[in-house]
This record gives C-alpha cells, sequence and structure tokens, in this order.
C-alpha cells in the first residue's frame, strides 16, 4: 500500500501543478535565474496520499481481533483509538500547515498551531498511559532520586516537542530538496530504531510506529523526487507541518520521544544558532535563504545589516563572542559617526558556506543531507552505546 501511495505521489504531483498556479498558490524561485512560476504547498497532495493509505489500512491490524456484528469482548480499543487520534493530530497539522501557506500567517502563530493539534495526542495519552515518570541519569541520582514524577510538566514538554518538530524543519529551509530530504532520512532513521526494537519488550510501540513511518517514506520519497534540483515544486509549510507532527506522533505514543530527538541533531545545532535571531536579539531578515552569485552560478551567505548602536547589549555580546568563535562573519563600516554591521545570517546552511565558500545548490544539498545522515549516526550511537554511561540497560 506504501508503495501504492508511493508512486500516486509521483503521478499526482505534476497532474495538479497547474491547478495550484491558477489559484495563486505558487512562488519564485529566488535562487534561479529564470523566474519561472513554482507551484507551492505540495506537501498537501503527499500528505492526502498518506492519509488514504492509513484510513485503507485501519482494518487490517485489527481483523484478527473479530468481525462486524460480533461481540468482541478482547477488542483492543485502547490501540484503536491510538490509531484513531494520531490520524487527527496529523490531519489537523496537514489543515492548519495549508492555511499557514495561504494566508501567510506570523510566527507567533506558527508556534501555537503545532499546540492545538496535538491537544487530541495528549489526551488519549492521558488516558492511555497516564505515565509522567522519568528514569533519572546516573550522575544526577545523587540529587533527584532513580525515578522523578514530572506530573504537568511532561505534557508540556510533550507539546513542545510537536512545536519544535514542525518548526525545526521548517526553519532549515531555502534551498531545493533540503526539506523533503531531511524528513526522508529522519523517516528511515526512525524506522531502523523500530526494527532494531522488534524483538524488545516494546514490540507493539513499535509496530505502531512503522505503520505510520513506511508510508511517510514512501509518500516524501516521491516529494523529495519532485522537490530535488531544479526543484518543480515547493513542500510549502503544509509539508513541514505534516512531517513534524507525524514525527511528534510515533514520539509520543510510541513512547521513545528522546530518541526521536537524537535523529534531529542537525535541526537542534540549527535552532540554537538561530535562537538570537529568531528571538530578534539579532537583526532577522523575512528570509534567510543563501543568495545566488548570478556571475559564478553559486550560492553564497546572506546578510542581515543594521546598526551598532541599535544592537541591544545582549546582542553585541553574542556578535562578538559567535565573531571570536568563528561561527559568523561580520564586516563593519562607518558612515559618520555611525557604525554599521553585517553578519551572516545565522542558520546551519549559511554557517556550512562560511566554512566551504560559494557553493553549487545541488552540492550544498547533498552536503546538508549528508549532515542529516551523520546526524542520524550519532544518534544512533548515543541510543545504543553512550547511553550506557546514564542509564541501566
Amino acid at each position: 500500500m506504501s508503495a501504492l501511495g508511493g508512486m500516486a505521489t509521483m503521478k499526482l504531483i505534476p497532474t495538479f501543478k497547474d491547478h495550484f498556479i491558477s489559484v495563486g498558490l505558487y512562488g519564485m524561485d529566488l535562487n534561479k535565474t529564470k523566474k519561472n512560476k513554482v507551484p507551492e504547498s505540495q506537501g498537501v497532495i503527499s500528505g492526502t496520499v498518506f492519509l488514504v493509505i492509513l484510513f485503507c489500512f485501519i482494518p487490517v491490524p485489527f481483523l484478527s481481533e473479530g468481525k462486524a456484528g460480533e461481540t468482541c469482548t478482547g477488542f483492543p480499543h485502547n490501540e484503536f483509538v491510538q490509531v484513531i487520534v494520531a490520524l487527527l493530530a496529523i490531519c489537523c497539522m496537514i489543515f492548519l500547515g495549508f492555511v499557514d501557506d495561504v494566508f501567510n500567517l506570523r510566527w507567533r502563530y506558527k508556534l501555537l498551531l503545532p499546540s492545538i493539534a496535538s491537544l487530541p495526542l495528549l489526551m488519549v495519552y492521558f488516558i492511555n498511559f497516564g505515565n509522567t515518570v522519568i528514569v533519572v541519569p546516573k550522575p544526577v541520582r545523587a540529587l533527584l532520586g532513580s525515578q522523578l514524577d514530572l506530573g504537568i510538566l511532561y505534557y508540556v514538554y510533550m507539546g513542545m516537542l510537536a512545536v519544535f518538530c514542525t518548526n525545526a524543519i521548517n526553519i532549515l529551509a531555502g534551498i531545493n530538496g533540503i526539506e523533503a530530504g531531511q524528513a526522508l532520512i529522519i523517516s528511515a532513521s526512525i524506522i531502523i530504531f523500530n526494527l532494531l526494537e522488534l524483538g524488545g519488550d516494546y514490540m507493539d510501540r513499535h509496530v505502531f510506529s512503522l505503520y505510520f513511518m513506511i508510508p511517510f517514506f514512501f509518500t516524501t520519497l516521491a516529494l523529495f523526487y519532485h522537490n530535488w534540483y531544479p526543484a518543480s515544486v515547493f513542500v510549502g509549510d503544509t509539508f513541514c507541518y505534516f512531517a513534524g507532527m507525524t514525527f511528534a506522533v510515533v514520539g509520543i505514543l510510541g513512547t521513545f520521544s528522546k530518541t526521536i530527538l537524537l535523529f534531529f541533531i542537525p535541526q537542534i545545532v540549527n535552532f540554537v544558532y538561530s535562537l538570537p535571531q529568531l528571538f530578534h536579539i539579532i537583526p532577522c531578515p523575512r528570509h534567510r535563504l543563501p543568495r545566488l552569485n548570478q556571475h559564478t552560478g553559486k550560492l553564497e551567505m546572506s546578510y542581515s545589516a543594521f546598526k551598532w548602536k541599535d544592537l541591544p547589549k545582549l546582542g553585541q555580546l553574542i556578535l562578538k563572542v559567535a565573531e571570536l568563535l568563528c561561527l559568523l562573519e561580520v564586516q563593519r563600516s562607518r558612515e559618520g559617526e555611525d557604525e554599521f554591521i553585517k553578519c551572516n545570517n545565522m542558520t546551519l546552511i549559511n554557517l556550512v558556506l562560511k566554512m566551504l565558500g560559494p557553493t553549487h545548490e545541488r552540492n550544498l544539498t547533498v552536503i546538508m543531507l549528508l549532515i542529516q545522515v551523520m546526524g542520524s549516526v550519532i544518534g544512533f550511537g548515543i541510543r545504543y552505546l553512550l547511553v550506557r554511561f546514564f542509564y541501566d540497560v
């Protein structure tokens, strides 16, 4: 079913391209010399196919539990509700992501939408699991004990996980293939992790995760094909929200949310590096994607320009420390009494360009995806090797 869904996505995207353009859902690729109309929000197609696959799949895990019309005293209602509410959360996120693409919402709303969509997920977790106890790492057990009940803070953490997963993919963007590519690698990492854990004590939770990750992988693979350089479509915020919520769903209901975060190492690095601009401590332009050099055909760092005196004290300190650590390229100029600052935008893509110099967009995407693969390898290393130093396994 997932393979058929992937083929359907492959065919549907070019079929509906003109329809999206005709209603104004298109954009211009800023890093191309030719400014052709490129259809936006194609994540709604892969997301819709994904939902259709899982809607058709709903009866399959429960067929052995009884037939329609019979009394199913042993029917696993809790597991059935988990599947339904997971689909509800993902469906809500696809809808809200499409709304964002159409109305171009402000960032404050982008943070709010995943919280709303995750509410049914958290309610079902409360009813089915209700477990808010975490195992304390060995180095701090002398202070906190071996276990700690977080209570409502655990639900705050899970809500923040949904917000992080959706927006982390969204802010590591700006070049062809990067959004779909990183989601594809993360989903492949989760599938591998689930397969490795099938023989363990929590097999059912990993099987549940595979129900969602396998169709997600195939539909995203088709979207990635069309979004690869030179992109014939853009995935839009719809896909970023859909992908992030799908990862959050399997992490929360599969109860391996900490492991999910291990596969987001590049996104975490990008988020931390971006914090000064995201919180406007350092001025943040609307678009932080790299800029095309028309003469060389290569991408170069994009910059933010501002007056030194307009920076708050914290911003000045961050700028000096980042420059000292070679994390920023800072250019200074003076006009009269005013000192002007020009620094590269604080994204992982611009940081890679700072280290490597001007790079062709296709090669830059390959490098970023290799970093994503390295992040997953490190994640597996932490999960299966380094974890022994912090937990009893």
